[in-house]
């Protein structure tokens, strides 16, 4: 039963209910397995987005710019400095600032600065991951750019290398050039950068421009406040602004404040009496002219060209530091006196009248100041009156010319006795050499002659040292005198240049004669400082142009211009101050005359150039173009450069000494016998001892020509008679020697040119219907035998008509007002020699009664541009 009961198989029931239960079990999920593969499903995924996102990351930093050096310097336009190594402008680049060290920013700038925008900032390397991750928070729940987390380092790399766009590629190529800019630059460097870098609105970059603009100081000066105020500014420039929105800067400044005392930099006691002072009280703006002085800007540009090794980029873009020789006092005060009628009482009133005016030391030819035109134009690199402008010198070539090359060949002595008496030029057609006057007056000095600007003489010292001597002692003074195709011509002496000259090429030539005959180029560089401390020491070129004699005699015979009655240069003398000058004029060619209808006796330029032992000054005036109103009218208009002249140094003399011109031991004073009897009786002979300077070894006791005095007329009358409406003019004269002589009676009327309207041994002339408000001035002179006396004068001034009667055309009236000679001013005439060559005139007044003008004669314009430059006068 047993055996029976084993090998009994299982009943259906059992093995069915077994097979279910098992394909139950089969259908049963295993949860286990199914989050086992959820999460190796999300590690997949997790790694392919790092995957994927790393390489977009890496696509991203590839396409980054560079950490470019170059971008690193930032642009700064070239500071200049004037005399004084004051900071005066600076020339305007792309973006204005003024960079600085580290060594320049005071402490409590940078706690401002880094309180408020990156208080880890010595900490981190280049991100703070700490604000990083406050950001992203904040930008999860407030959307994207809700916060930004850039450090200084990250701000620096955006505004250097990337935009201001908010997209995540910026974001990512910021930190990632942010952390490589601090692998290559230390802290110091990278906040050095960005407070030279940041903008702090008015158009100001970095923080020292932005101190001035706002303060009026450097950083240096700085307190508390200020640099708080500094700080808040960045964060929106514009809103900030102190200048436009105080009270929006105010509260920022106070936020800094606030976080200074947070961050530790500061007490709460410090911050509280910080945020009490008014904003008002710490604001002094000052507003930055670029340009401020635009005649002497040019130069310094003009120069900097010059100088090797340095570009216009280097000029507007590197922060050039350029010292100058520049007096901002002389500056200015000269660019007033030509802007406004408060020292000059007779400018033209002609807007386009112009001056261009020079001032350099006497001893080493710096250029203290130059004008340019009566008005700053606004141009950079503008015509330049002082410098650009080329005109026919007139008689202040004289010196330069005919009579320093004289001495220092001939060794003439200043009382050299030369004849003014009919003189041509050595040309084919002997063209004659004519005074101003049509009148030659004899026997007479070197000093005096140099003195009255008489042409013949000059031209005779010219002849007689010879043509090549002169041109080669003028271009020791840096005056273009022609080359071997355009050799130099005798018209030259009177100041008949092809091109002519600067007021700048005069006054340095006239300063050499001031500076015991050595000769300096003038400049206003002295040196240039390169951002990386390369400095750049500019010499200025010297010469010795001439001997010591020549320049000290030249310079005693120009005292006297200045000084002596027949001088034509009175009117520019100053009071207390050793002074040397020489006046010019020059003339319209006939051909412009006939082309403008100028009046009689117009002229187109005016010159005076003088110095002291301390300053040079040459001016110029009169018109860039001819038309058919640009000319000088009057004795008064062709004074205006002494005037000038006069303002100038009375301005640069006050409060110093001037000390006198040392005569060097090559010269003597020597008292000589000056003879007057060669003429004969009534003329009874006479002598006097005049004192004169000789080159030591040639001084001789007495002058071997003799030469006459003609007595002047004495007691001139000019008396008008209403009832007979005409002028009576009477004068005196020795009654023994009515006999032998004759009057000459010359009018000019309201200033303008002189004209002989007598000529008899009478002592006596009538005006008959003289013009109502009208101002006649007579002349009159004694001649005897060709010679002639001085001038001896009277004038008066016609009434108005009591009865307005209709009237006359106001053109006629102002022809007559704007004759232009009278006696003190008169304009020389001349002709030029068959070459055609060019030549100026030179007229010259003395308050005093000296008379000088000078004549150059003939034309040879080129073409119509240089015809503009070249006047001549006509016989």
């Amino acid at each position: 039963m047993s055996d029976h009961n084993k090998s009994n198989p299982p009943s259906a029931k059992s093995r069915v209910e077994k097979r279910k239960q098992a394909q139950k079990n089969q259908t049963k999920p295993k949860k286990k397995g199914i989050w086992k593969k959820i999460f190796i499903t999300l590690v997949a995924l997790f790694m392919l987005a790092v995957v994927a996102g790393g390489i977009t990351v890496f696509a991203i930093v590839q396409s980054s710019p560079e950490l470019d050096s170059d971008k690193l310097i930032l642009t700064q336009g070239s500071e200049i400095f004037d005399q004084n190594d004051q900071s005066v402008s600076m020339l305007n680049s792309s973006e204005n600032r003024i960079n600085i060290d580290y060594a320049d920013i005071p402490d409590v700038l940078e706690d401002a600065f880094l309180s408020v925008e990156d208080v880890r900032f010595r900490e981190h390397f280049g991100m703070d991951m700490r604000r990083f991750f406050g950001a992203v928070l904040a930008n999860i729940t407030d959307g994207f750019g809700a916060e930004g987390a850039s450090t200084i380092t990250q701000q620096l790399v955006k505004n250097l290398f990337l935009t201001d766009e908010k997209r995540l590629s910026r974001k990512i190529q910021e930190a990632y050039l942010a952390i490589q800019l601090e692998q290559k630059y230390s802290k110091d460097q990278i906040l050095t950068m960005y407070l030279n870098q940041i903008y702090l609105g008015g158009g100001v970059y970095g923080v020292e421009l932005a101190s001035q603009r706002y303060f009026g100081k450097s950083i240096a000066d700085l307190n508390l406040e200020d640099a708080a105020l500094l700080a808040a500014i960045p964060r929106r420039p514009s809103f900030y602004d102190p200048i436009q929105n105080p009270e929006n800067a105010e509260s920022r400044r106070n936020v800094v404040l606030s976080l200074m005392e947070q961050h530790g930099k500061i007490s709460s006691e410090e911050a509280t009496a910080a945020k009490e002072v008014p904003i008002a009280d710490q604001m002094n703006p000052t507003e930055f002219e670029s340009y401020p002085y635009e005649a002497y800007y040019n130069f310094i540009m003009s120069e900097l060209e010059n100088i090797d090794g340095i570009t216009l980029t280097d000029v507007y873009n590197s922060g050039l530091k350029v010292y100058t020789t520049l007096d901002v006092g002389a500056q200015e005060h000269l660019e007033e006196v030509l802007a406004s009628d408060d020292y000059i009482a007779h400018f033209p009133d002609n807007e386009l009248f112009q001056a261009g005016v020079s001032v350099l030391d006497t001893q080493t030819g710096a250029i203290k100041a130059l004008g340019s035109g009566r008005e700053d134009t606004g141009y950079q690199l503008g015509l330049n009156y002082a410098t650009d402008i080329k005109r026919q010198p007139g008689s202040t070539i004289k010196p330069i010319l005919d009579y320093g090359p004289a001495i220092e060949h001939l060794q003439w002595s200043t009382g050299k006795i030369l004849n003014d008496k009919p003189t041509t030029y050595n040309d084919r057609d002997q063209t004659p050499v004519n005074n101003f006057d049509r009148r030659h007056l004899g026997n007479m000095t070197m000093r005096e002659a140099l003195g009255r600007s008489r042409n013949t003489t000059a031209i005779q010292a010219l002849q007689e040292v010879g043509v090549d001597k002169a041109a080669e002692f003028a271009r020791g003074l840096g005056i273009d005198t022609g080359n071997e195709d355009e050799p130099m011509h005798e018209s030259y002496g009177l100041g008949g240049f092809t091109n002519g000259i600067s007021s700048l090429d005069l006054a340095a030539a006239y300063a050499a004669f001031g500076n015991g005959g050595t000769y300096t180029k003038p400049y206003a560089i002295r040196k240039v400082v390169f951002p990386d401390g390369r400095e750049l020491n500019l010499e200025p070129e010297t010469h010795k142009a001439m001997e010591d004699y020549t320049a000290y005699m030249i310079t005693d015979m120009l005292k006297s211009v200045v000084t002596a009655s027949y001088g034509t240069g009175g009117s520019a003398n100053v009071s207390g101050v050793p002074l040397a000058g020489k006046t010019g004029t020059t003339n319209f060619t006939p051909e412009q005359i006939e082309e403008h209808r100028y009046p009689d006796g117009a002229v187109p330029d005016s010159w005076f150039a003088g110095y002291s032992s301390r300053y040079s000054i040459a001016v110029w005036t009169g018109f860039e173009k001819r038309d058919d109103t640009t000319y000088l009218a009057n004795a008064d208009e062709r004074r205006v450069p002494q005037h000038i002249f006069r303002e100038m140094m009375s301005y640069l003399s006050a409060d110093i000494d001037t000390p006198d011109f040392q005569m060097p031991d090559s010269v003597v004073r020597v008292g000589v016998e000056r003879s007057t009897g060669l003429l004969p009786s009534p003329f009874t002979p006479s002598s006097e001892i005049i004192q004169e300077l000789f080159v030591r070894g040639t001084e001789q006791t007495q002058v071997s020509e003799k030469f006459v005095d003609i007595e002047a007329p004495s007691g001139v009358r000019a008396v008008y008679q209403e009832d007979q409406d005409q002028i009576i003019v009477t004068w005196n004269y020795p009654q023994d020697l009515l006999d032998d002589v004759n009057f000459e009676v010359r009018l000019s009327i309201n200033g303008g040119s002189n004209e002989t309207v007598q000529q008899s041994n009478d002592m006596q002339y009538i005006y008959s219907n003289p013009e109502p408000g009208s101002t006649y001035e007579f002349s009159i002179t004694a001649e005897y035998e060709g010679e002639t006396s001085d001038p001896a004068r009277a004038s008066v001034e016609i009434p108005d008509a009591i009865e307005e009667e209709e009237p006359e055309p106001e053109e006629e009236n102002v022809e007559e007002d704007t004759e232009d000679n009278n006696d003190e001013d008169q304009t020389e005439d001349g002709n030029g020699d068959d070459s055609g060559e060019d030549t100026g005139s030179d007229e010259n007044e003395d308050d005093n009664g000296g008379e000088e003008e000078n004549n150059n004669e003939g034309t040879r314009p080129e073409d119509e541009e240089q015809e503009e430059d070249i006047e001549t006068e006509e016989e």
